[in-house]
């Protein structure tokens, strides 16, 4: 059964966004670059991820770009857009020659402004994407087990609600058409070798799955779940000592809280009054 969530219908999946439903098969509760391209190995026809990690350097925020470039519409998505890099981010997508479809936030963030707002002025047909849980503004709201198709690779929503109440992690698809390793973009709930002020389940995944955190602070780009499971300094402490861990931390007030917040509840366009942004 699929589930759409916007309020005018579509003659094309490439007009509109796909999003399936499913029951996933384990529960969850709780300008630098990197990249690789990467296909299933189960078949000459199955889709092909071309994928992106770009930086903003003043808030340290990772968004990824990924993409089926299989598919002859090249459709594309960016996960975790900041407005700062919204120009190098699309000028990218351009020389690629994707076709850009969803810009998807983790979370509500605090410590930037979202670029999908200026996203979706600069490309009108992209459709913004976040968890209902959030309360914030998008076209299309997401719920755990749903799954966001760009042409035939899709990721998976998973519920990591801790850091902030609408937190969700997108985990790239589980099966033989589907690209591996698995991907899991985690926002802040679960950073490398460290976390966002939460507690979830993330690490029921296969350990060789990759970890994309929407921050890092120390020069790390990915991780696995393997590696957190054994060097993680917070998670691999009891329940206690993680407890004492997150309530000394003593981190100071957000800088871009009393901006950011606000700002991304509408997509980063704060003068949005619209329903959908």
């Amino acid at each position: 059964m699929l589930r759409f969530r916007c309020i005018q219908l579509f003659t094309s999946p490439f007009e509109a966004p796909f999003i399936q439903s499913f029951k996933p098969h384990t529960s969850i509760s709780c300008a630098q670059m990197g990249s690789y391209s990467t296909t299933s190995s189960s078949s000459q026809n199955s889709p092909k991820l071309v994928f992106r990690q770009l930086f903003e350097k003043e808030s340290s925020t990772y968004t990824y770009l990924l993409a089926d470039t299989s598919h002859p519409q090249k459709p594309a998505l960016l996960i975790d857009p900041v407005d700062k890099t919204v120009d190098r981010d699309l000028a990218l997508v351009k020389e690629l020659g994707l076709k850009l479809i969803y810009a998807i936030n983790t979370h509500v963030h605090a410590d930037h402004v979202t670029g999908s707002g200026l996203i979706k002025t600069k490309f009108p047909g992209v459709k913004s994407i976040i968890s209902k849980a959030s309360n914030a503004k998008a076209d299309l709201f997401v719920e755990p087990g749903d799954k966001i198709y760009f042409g035939d690779i899709f990721l998976e929503v998973r519920a990591t609600p801790g850091h902030t109440l609408g937190c969700v992690t997108y985990v790239t698809g589980d099966g033989p058409n589907q690209p591996q390793p698995r991907m899991a973009f985690t926002g802040d709930a679960l950073l490398i070798r460290g976390c966002g002020r939460t507690d979830f389940q993330i690490f029921t995944l296969p350990k060789d799955t990759l970890l994309y955190p929407a921050h890092d602070y120390k020069g790390f780009t990915v991780s696995t779940v393997g590696e957190e499971v054994l060097y993680n300094p917070r998670l691999s402490k009891d329940k206690e000592i993680f407890k004492n861990i997150m309530q000394n931390l003593n981190l100071s007030y957000p800088k871009m809280m009393d901006v950011a917040v606000p700002a991304n509840m509408v997509c980063g366009l704060q003068e949005t009054k619209s329903e959908a942004c």
